[in-house]
This record gives structure tokens, C-alpha cells and sequence, in this order.
């Protein structure tokens, strides 16, 4: 697999929980990095793969894995945002957060970290805290077979670099009933996705679905940025892809719609906010989607889940 990898570890340790009243955020070090582009065994694959691992000093607790058109640089190439991805938790550890996600600005040569986490301070309420790393000093080269790699560069004795990266608590989101445009506009906005369902036909030696049986995905969103805001999603299109949908919220003022494209596993969420008289505010988010996808007992079909996805939107 090609991949940027960056390994990540906790310099307090794993906890049950994080403090959400901290001033000093928290720091992790980085072990390891790696970019590959496209693999030249491949005629016409332009993807590269962006892989990270984090875990304590020895072991990983988190894999992180993103795909995406070489020319894309990081960036979905029609809403010009951030591709975040999710980190799946290896089962290792008790873990610290609820969900992990990560991005690539490889144009700047830049990794963000974005990850949810209950409030050990703050019982019932989840905190969300950022950071970014710049690889500023990457060691490039090919392959045997001719593929582009970069890494970090090693330090004068050989050793792999110390490299360490800090997120910053968001500030607390303010409430839906209460909010007003300004306030959510100075917020840092994005979601957790739950309970991922998308369901379709692969005939044995198939690696396309049957045409018509692709359901397209349902889900739910919690806005992160707007405490109270949670959406029920659901695929409202034709089952043929790229798949619209429609999310629906309790809060009359909070509406959402996505697409998400099947080959490349590109979800894109559109959030917009009823500003009354003025315009409407408008937050897009988008995430590469990792739904583990399992054959059921002796059928052809194939049920997709996943675990919650934290998907972010702007730069940190």
C-alpha cells in the first residue's frame, strides 16, 4: 500500500478521559512519516495514500489511512476543503479519545489533527481539540519500480527526527436555541458521523456493485461546533453514484445535504445555518470514508458500517 505514514505518541500517557479546562493542550510525538504517490505497477491509478499511526511509544493505538488523487494535493478538487480522514482504533489500549481524524496539506507540506474526547472535567460534554505539524524538511526519492516517495529527514547520526505535534481545546460551542450567526461564524466548525449503513450486491469476481443495488449511505451527524445540533442523514437520489442525500435536524434553524461518491469514498456535508434576514450561513465539510463492508452468510450482499468519524472543514 503507498502511504504517507505518521506515528504519533502521547507524552501523558493513555487516559480514561482528557481535561477539557486545560490551557495547554496536549502534545504527541511523531515517530515516523512517509508520502508515496501513485503506483507506477498500476497503469492509470493517480491516487496517493496517506497513512498515519498513533500510539503510545511502542504500541499503536490508532490507524489512519486517506486516499486521493495525486493532483488533489489534500484538497477535494470541487469545494477546494480539506480531505479529513478517520483513525480506527486498533483495539490496543483503553485510548484516550472517542474519534481521531487527520488531513494533508501536501502542497505546504502540512499534517493537521483534529480529535473528540469525553471531558473527564466536565461530565456528559465531549471537547475537541486541533493541531498542526509542518514536515518542512522531507527527504524525497523513487521507488525500485519508479513511484515518488518522500520522508523525513534523518538527523546528522542517522536517527529518525524528533518531531512533535500539539492540539489546542476548541472553545466550548455555544447552544442552538441561543446562538447567534456570529457566534457559530467564530466557531470552529465540524462533526462526528455515527452509524454508517450502506448496503449493496458483489457478485464473485466483481469489484464493482451491481448496477441498481447500491443503496447509498445513511447516517448521523453531531455538530461539534453548535452544542444541541444533531442530524438524521439518508441517501435521497437514484442508486447510482456519485449519491445526494438530505440530513434532517430537530432545530428548525439547522439544515444539511451530502454527496458522497462511491469510487473514491468522498463524503461531502453541507451545513447551512438560517441567519434570518441576513444570508445564510454555510459550513462544508469533507472526510474520506474507511466503512468496514462484510458479506452476510452465504449471500451476495454486502452491509457497510463504521465507527464514529470525526470530519472536519477549514484549515486549523
Amino acid at each position: 500500500m503507498r502511504y504517507l505514514a505518521v506515528v504519533l505518541s502521547a507524552a501523558a500517557g493513555v487516559q480514561a478521559a482528557r481535561q477539557c479546562s486545560t490551557t495547554t493542550g496536549y502534545t504527541h510525538r511523531v515517530l515516523d512519516a512517509r508520502y508515496d504517490g501513485p503506483d507506477v505497477d498500476k497503469p492509470g491509478s493517480d491516487l496517493a495514500t496517506i497513512s498515519v499511526s498513533l500510539g503510545s511509544s511502542t504500541t499503536p493505538l490508532y490507524e489512519c489511512v486517506a486516499q486521493w488523487p495525486e493532483s488533489w494535493k489534500g484538497f477535494h478538487n470541487v469545494t477546494e476543503k480539506l480531505i479529513w480522514s478517520d483513525c480506527i482504533w486498533t483495539g490496543a489500549g483503553s485510548g484516550a479519545d472517542k474519534s481521531v481524524a487527520f488531513a494533508v496539506d501536501w502542497n505546504k507540506k502540512v499534517v493537521y489533527l483534529a480529535h473528540v474526547f469525553a471531558c473527564s472535567d466536565r461530565e456528559g460534554t465531549d471537547g475537541l481539540a486541533t493541531g498542526t505539524l509542518p514536515l518542512s524538511e522531507l527527504d524525497c526519492d523513487y521507488t525500485e519500480e519508479g513511484s515518488a516517495y518522500c520522508i523525513p529527514k534523518a538527523t546528522s547520526s542517522g536517527a529518525r527526527p524528533d518531531l512533535r505535534i500539539s492540539t489546542v481545546l476548541a472553545p466550548t460551542a455555544p447552544d442552538a436555541n441561543t446562538a447567534s450567526c456570529s457566534e457559530i461564524s467564530e466557531q470552529y466548525q465540524s462533526w462526528t458521523l455515527e452509524k454508517w449503513h450502506r448496503q449493496f450486491v458483489l457478485t464473485p469476481g466483481s469489484f464493482e456493485p451491481k448496477a441498481g443495488t447500491d443503496t447509498g449511505p445513511s447516517f448521523s451527524l453531531k455538530s461539534l461546533g453548535v452544542n444541541g445540533v444533531t442530524f438524521t442523514c439518508a441517501t435521497t437520489s437514484a442508486p447510482v453514484g456519485p449519491f445526494q442525500g438530505e440530513c434532517k435536524s430537530d432545530v428548525t434553524k439547522a439544515a444539511a445535504t451530502f454527496t458522497f461518491d462511491p469510487k473514491l469514498n468522498i463524503l461531502t456535508v453541507k451545513q447551512k445555518w438560517d441567519c434570518g434576514d441576513s444570508a445564510a450561513l454555510e459550513t462544508v465539510g469533507v472526510g474520506y470514508m474507511q466503512g468496514t463492508c462484510d458479506r452476510g452468510f452465504n449471500s451476495d450482499v454486502f452491509t457497510c458500517s463504521s465507527e464514529p468519524v470525526l470530519i472536519g472543514t477549514e484549515a486549523l
